[in-house]
C-alpha cells in the first residue's frame, strides 16, 4: 500500500479527520491553528474560528457538529452560521476538545485534554438526545473514539497510558454497560495510541503517535499489520472515497522544529479494505 501526500498544508496539530458520506469530501482541523480545513477535487479550503476546534460529525448534507475547546456547536458549510449545541467545559480555561466521533446511534463522543496536557485533567463525554453526559474522568490526552460495525463496543484510549480501552454498549440505546476493560497494552512497547477508526471487519487502525504509522488490529486484540508514513506524529486516521477503502490519516509538525520535511501534512493510502459509514448525528 503506497502513501502519497494529500495536502501539503503543514499543521501544526492536525486531527480529526471526517469523511462526509453525503458530500463525499474530507475535512480536518488543525486544532492550535484554529482552522477546519477541506479538500474537494484538488482543492483546498479553511474557515478560521476563535478557538481551539478538534473534532466533528455530520448533521446533513450543509451541516456540521463541531467540538471546541467551550462548545459543541452547529456549523453551516455554506453560510459559515454557528450555533451553539451545548456548553463543554466552558468555565475551565486550561482544557481544550480532542478527539471525537458519532456513534451508530446518533450519539456523539469527545473527548477533552489540559492545553498543556496536564495530567487526569480531561475526560470524555457523550453527548445525545440533547444532553451531555460525562463518561470517563481524570483523562489526561483522550484519543481513539471509535466503535465497532456490530455495535456492541466502543473503544477509547488516553494516550499518556498507553492503553486502548474497549467499552461494553446496551443495544438499545448505546450508553455503557458495566466498566471498560484492558483492550491494548502498549506500555512493552513504547508506542503511544492516538486516533483510532474500525474497519466493516471490526479491525481496529490505530495512528500511533511518534512512530511513523497507523496499525491494523483485529477484535480479538492481534497485531495484523502497520502502513509507514513519511513523518512520526501521526495523529488521526478516517476511511473516505467512493468504496471507503482510501485511508487518510493527519499529522502534526508541533514540537519537531522542521526535523521532518513532512510533517503536518495530511496523507492518503488505497487499502484493500473497507471502512465504515461515518454516522449521522442527531441534534
Amino acid at each position: 500500500m503506497t502513501v502519497t501526500t494529500l495536502s501539503d498544508t503543514k499543521c501544526k496539530l492536525g486531527e480529526g479527520p471526517l469523511w462526509h458520506p453525503e458530500r463525499q469530501q474530507l475535512f480536518w482541523f488543525d486544532i492550535l491553528a484554529k482552522r477546519l480545513i477541506t479538500h474537494l477535487d484538488g482543492a483546498e479550503h479553511h474557515w478560521q474560528f476563535d478557538s481551539h476546534v478538534s473534532a466533528a460529525g455530520w448533521i446533513d448534507r450543509d451541516n456540521l457538529l463541531i467540538a471546541s475547546e467551550t462548545q459543541l456547536f452547529r456549523f453551516n458549510l455554506t453560510t459559515a452560521a454557528r450555533q451553539t449545541v451545548v456548553a463543554l467545559e466552558a468555565n475551565d480555561p486550561r482544557t481544550r476538545s480532542n478527539d471525537g466521533r458519532a456513534d451508530p446511534w446518533g450519539g456523539f463522543w469527545i473527548g477533552t485534554m489540559g492545553k498543556q496536557a496536564e495530567t487526569g485533567l480531561g475526560a470524555i463525554y457523550r453527548y445525545y438526545k440533547g444532553a451531555l453526559r460525562q463518561l470517563y474522568p481524570a483523562i489526561s490526552i483522550s484519543n481513539a473514539i471509535c466503535f465497532s460495525p456490530d455495535r456492541k463496543h466502543a473503544y477509547f484510549a488516553d494516550t499518556a497510558t498507553q492503553t486502548i480501552m474497549r467499552q461494553a454498549l446496551s443495544r438499545d440505546d448505546g450508553w455503557p454497560e458495566g466498566a471498560p476493560e484492558l483492550w491494548l497494552d502498549f506500555t512493552h512497547e513504547d508506542r503511544h495510541p492516538d486516533g483510532a477508526v474500525v474497519d466493516t471487519e471490526g479491525c481496529v487502525w490505530n495512528a500511533q503517535w511518534g512512530s511513523s504509522r497507523i496499525a491494523r488490529y483485529a477484535p480479538d486484540g492481534q497485531f495484523l499489520s502497520a502502513i509507514a508514513f513519511p513523518t512520526s506524529q501521526i495523529s488521526c486516521p478516517a476511511f473516505g472515497g467512493g468504496r471507503l477503502q482510501t485511508l487518510f490519516a493527519t499529522s502534526a509538525a508541533i514540537g519537531l522544529k522542521g526535523r521532518e520535511t513532512q510533517a503536518g501534512q495530511s496523507f492518503r493510502c488505497d487499502t484493500a479494505y473497507q471502512g465504515q459509514t461515518e454516522h449521522r448525528v442527531v441534534v
